[in-house]
């Protein structure tokens, strides 16, 4: 067996792998934190010591994730056609 064709195997084997355990991560921790406050809400005005709020996560320090946002889509796809 050839080098290539071995980590082609390898790699055709991971994917469903890791699919299956970011779903699952998707399903028990839907929220991850926002990359602009980094979670804490607040984001440093350009000028100055002073905060504004993000607008980003509306405050909230927390963003879906995009696994997330895709399952949420197809259930609202799917519940919308077998109305």
């Amino acid at each position: 067996m050839d080098h290539s064709t071995l980590l082609g195997s390898i790699g055709c084997a991971a994917l469903p792998l890791l699919t299956v355990c970011y779903l699952t991560l998707c399903w028990i921790a839907p929220f991850r934190r926002c990359r602009t406050c980094g979670g804490t809400g607040l984001v440093r005005r350009r000028y100055g010591r002073t905060f504004r709020t993000c607008r980003r996560c509306d405050a909230t320090g927390l963003r879906l994730r995009y696994g997330t946002h895709l399952i949420n889509e197809a259930l609202r796809i799917h519940r919308d056609g077998n109305r």
